[in-house]
């Protein structure tokens, strides 16, 4: 908790710019362009990346993760609010030859065991309405970083690894409130099958206050993730298990009217909790943690973050970093009676165009756990290609 207060002084002292390195890389527009209804496009995205993670400790091992990812597709846009995406989804890892054929989100006992080969493939489709004030998305949804999930909630890493998100997504945009609403469904089950069911249901709710358009504003961010596993027709010994995670916070933006520097800063402090409904996936069934990070863009292309996750007793996470929670993905059941983590990430970003973005990015942790302190390390080069090319018009 000490931690914590030294760093609430420093809200407006500290230039730091939260993630912003991974929406350049990673987010995808969600707006339709009306210059392309009655038309058929073929739009290409492609990262390529190169990251290594120096992470030994008892809490997780090091690894790395040179490769790309490509999603190769079709858009036909029938009308100014309606939208049809077809193509395949690729994740090919340097000098892999077979890959696990499962839903890459997290490697727990209910995935299925077949294998790829040369590469993970996936077929791809998406079908999009845009209302007035509302976004509908079935299929392939907008998900990973497209969530703008705070960073103990979603470990940004995943923008490289994970399976596009599949499901029913509803999202809303109105003058005082901006919400993100999906469901991920990431494993079918069949009759007998011998797997379990999986799916996550999440939300992120971001209540705006006062006008938008002055150079400081704040607002309420809540977010929420449920992730379920099993059902009636679970035929493994696993039970039924139901998980979640939460946050509230307050978050202060401050963007100049003048040219100068400092584009943008930003603050935000945050309580999570963590809550195990059924099932023994976890040692604890409830958990808490605080969080506050600092954040500022400099010059459009620098970007620097710092923060600090304070857990006083357990708190586990779904998709975050196990740094910022209380268990070991290393040692199986091994868990601490409280963690310290004061993280700072260093980003670059050059746009050669929108369509052309080269990034690099480190990051460094200060973790305290078990009566002991480690210091990890990463650092990560990534490339976006997302051109567009107009096949046909038909009016």
């Amino acid at each position: 908790m000490k931690k914590l207060k030294f760093l609430l002084p420093l809200l407006f002292a500290l230039p730091v710019r939260a993630q912003r390195m991974w929406e350049d890389v990673a987010v995808e527009p969600v707006s339709l362009d009306t210059a392309r209804n009655q038309a058929l496009a073929f739009d290409l995205h492609a990262l390529a990346f190169f990251r290594d993670n120096e992470y030994d400790s008892p809490i997780q091992k090091g690894y790395s993760l040179p490769g790309f990812r490509l999603r190769p597709r079709l858009s036909f846009q029938t009308l100014h609010c309606l939208r049809m995406e077809l193509g395949l989804h690729a994740t090919v890892f340097d000098g892999a030859n077979k890959y696990p054929n499962y839903a890459y989100h997290d490697i727990g006992r209910w995935k299925g065991n077949q294998y790829q080969r040369g590469a993970h493939v996936l077929p791809w489709f998406r079908v999009q309405a845009n209302l007035k004030h509302t976004t509908l998305v079935l299929g392939d949804i907008y998900g990973a970083q497209n969530h703008r999930l705070i960073l103990p909630l979603y470990n940004p890493e995943q923008n490289l690894s994970a399976d596009p998100e599949m499901g029913f997504q509803v999202m809303v945009n109105r003058r005082h409130v901006a919400l993100d609403t999906w469901i991920d469904w990431q494993s079918y089950q069949f009759d007998l099958d011998s797997h379990q069911e999986a799916f996550t249901v999440g939300t992120n709710a971001t209540l705006l206050w006062g006008r938008q358009d002055k150079p400081l504003r704040w607002s309420t961010p809540l977010q929420l993730l449920i992730q379920h596993r099993g059902g009636e027709q679970d035929t493994t010994a696993l039970g039924v298990q139901t998980l979640a995670n939460a946050s509230a916070g307050v978050r202060l933006d401050y963007r100049p009217r003048r040219t100068c520097a400092l584009q943008a800063l930003d603050a935000q402090i945050n309580v999570l909790g963590s809550y195990q409904q059924s099932g023994r996936l976890w040692p604890f069934d409830t958990g808490m943690a605080l969080h506050a990070a600092l954040g500022a863009q400099l010059w459009k292309r620098i970007t620097l973050e710092a923060g600090h996750v304070e857990v006083p007793k357990q708190y586990a996470n779904l998709y975050g970093t196990p740094f910022m929670g209380t268990l070991s993905t290393k040692v199986p059941g091994m868990s601490w009676h409280g963690t310290r983590n004061t993280y700072l990430n260093a980003a670059y970003t050059y746009r050669f165009s929108p369509a052309y973005v080269l990034s690099a990015q480190a990051e460094f942790m200060n973790v305290l756990f078990g009566g002991q302190s480690r210091q990890v390390f990463s650092f990560g080069v990534y490339f976006r290609v997302s051109p567009s090319f107009l096949i046909k018009r038909w009016n």
